[in-house]
């Protein structure tokens, strides 16, 4: 029974820590594009803004799933790697945006939350998942 109840703690701190690191990745979105989020997906609709956030969120998923998967033994050092390599894919998948951005005509975060579905937000999309890959794969 006692294995039960560790367990159970262990996965609501693992499960505590990935909700907060999806609200980071929530509000990092937020940041890098014009206007309110929460406004352009669910009041306006923007398929193009929900298709950024939601690209972000299976990302930071991916990179927490991948970390708790292959934890340490020890509970702590196990949480403290999952917050650090969630913290990187949020970074790295910044960094990228940014660069994206630099490299493109036009300013990437208005183009991402215009009306219209525009290309840039799939190859924004598949930046966030690339990320979120190649960080999950050097946690394994």
């Amino acid at each position: 029974m006692s294995d039960i109840v560790n367990g159970l703690g262990r996965a609501t701190a693992y499960g505590a820590l990935g909700l907060v690191l999806l609200v980071l990745g929530i509000v990092l979105v937020d940041l890098l594009t014009p206007g309110k989020l929460g406004r352009q997906i669910w009041e306006e609709r923007n398929r193009n803004a929900a298709l950024v956030l939601s690209s972000a969120l299976l990302g930071i998923g991916g990179i927490v799933f991948t970390s708790i998967w292959t934890t340490y033994e020890d509970f702590g050092k196990g949480l403290v790697s999952t917050a650090a390599f969630g913290m990187l894919g949020l970074v790295m998948m910044a960094v990228a945006f940014l660069v994206v951005d630099l490299i493109t005509p036009g300013r990437l975060g208005s183009t991402l939350v215009e009306p219209e579905p525009h290309p840039a937000v799939w190859v924004t999309a598949s930046c966030n998942l690339a990320v979120s890959a190649i960080v999950s794969a050097s946690i394994a």
